[in-house]
């Protein structure tokens, strides 16, 4: 069985020959007619996967208050543009404005607020969720169409949606791995001649074994590069949260996930959403030669802790019947908790500023 995107993409290698990795996901997200974000509903209990702000108002609650943090550590300026990329069902975002609101009437005052969103679809969902808001939130295709003035902005889950290369160790160095056709006119993953720079493989690349794949994402660099030029020229501080790793390495994480299940990243095109673990330190050292100053990295636990999740979850169970109670501390568990299924440990936060600030939870870097 195959799908419509499937039969399309087989009649583009039978035409041209295969395609690299990063075509091959460019086409099963983005394919103005078949592709997954063009066509589907992905987020939520009758989606494909849940996000961490689907899981519990704490998490978007939380982000709010290191926005009022950043804000005030950068000054307390008046016109910040607030911007989220990527804004899903627009649920972090309320969850947000409302802790902004309560924290820091000023500030809620006079930003203005930005979502980059390039689904119509997503948009129209947000439109819905941020009703409350009408009026006061812009919505935009490309980030660079933000207006210019000190800025905050958030991306979840934004970096591991972005296409990757993958390269494939052969017995004549690393080759990009592609997408063609095997014997049976089935998708099939094989290995092309283009080569990899060997300045950007890890040191012990030359003790790896054949078959060991190595992963680099260009254009997760470009939109971080943009979001840096605009923090160097306006000031502002930027707060990525995402699965994935805080040190370079080799390994496959190209995965594919349908119905809340592991799908093979072949087996339906543009019918399972595709993303990859965001390889954090490649992210860092983009924002240190773009001339900004990373906060630091900490696992997702450690971040939310940092901010008072723990006191925040109490709070909101106070004098409440015990089984809204164990609610709140499954949702505490599954957003900060380590092990399977739970988002603590998995995903990892970095925030870039410019000029250097202290951001808590974040430790000063020395």
């Amino acid at each position: 069985m195959t799908t419509a995107l499937g039969e399309k993409i087989k009649a583009i290698i039978q035409a041209n020959g295969p395609i690299s990795v990063t075509d091959y996901f460019s086409l099963c997200l983005a394919d103005p007619e078949y592709g997954y974000y063009k066509t589907r509903e992905p987020f939520g209990r009758l989606g494909d996967f849940v996000t961490a702000p689907e899981v519990s108002q704490l998490f978007g609650e939380m982000i709010g208050v290191f926005v009022v943090h950043a804000w005030q550590r950068h000054g307390t300026p008046a016109g910040v543009r607030l911007v989220e990329i990527g804004p899903g069902r627009g649920t972090m975002m309320s969850d947000m404005l409302r802790v902004i609101e309560r924290l820091a009437p000023p500030l809620f005052e006079s930003m203005t607020v930005h979502l980059v969103e390039t689904s119509e679809r997503l948009r129209d969902i947000q439109q819905e969720t941020l009703e409350a808001h009408r009026g006061r939130i812009e919505w935009h295709q490309d980030f660079d169409d933000v207006p210019q003035g000190i800025t905050l902005v958030v991306a979840n889950e934004l970096f591991d949606a972005i296409p990757i290369r993958q390269f494939v160790k052969t017995a004549t160095g690393f080759k990009e791995r592609m997408v063609g056709l095997d014997v049976d006119d089935e998708l099939a993953f094989g290995t092309g001649v283009a080569g990899i720079d060997p300045d950007l493989l890890p040191q012990q690349s030359a003790n790896t074994p054949v078959g060991t794949l190595f992963e680099i994402s260009p254009a997760r660099e470009s939109v971080l590069i943009a979001i840096a030029d605009r923090l160097k020229a306006c000031g502002g501080t930027a707060l990525a949260l995402d699965y994935g790793h805080l040190v370079t390495g080799f390994g496959d994480t190209l995965q594919a996930v349908r119905m809340h299940e592991f799908d093979p990243p072949l087996a339906h095109p543009g019918e399972a959403d595709l993303t990859s673990h965001v390889d954090f330190q490649a992210l860092a050292e983009t924002a240190v030669s773009a001339g900004l100053h990373v906060n630091g990295l900490l696992h997702q636990g450690d971040f939310l802790v940092g901010l008072g999740i723990l006191e925040r979850a109490a709070a909101l169970g106070r004098d409440r019947e015990p089984h809204t109670q164990q609610i709140i501390q499954t949702a505490v568990d599954r957003l900060a908790g380590e092990g399977e299924g739970k988002m603590g440990e998995l995903f990892k936060v970095m925030a870039i500023s410019h000029p250097a600030i202290d951001l808590m939870p974040f430790r000063p870097v020395d």
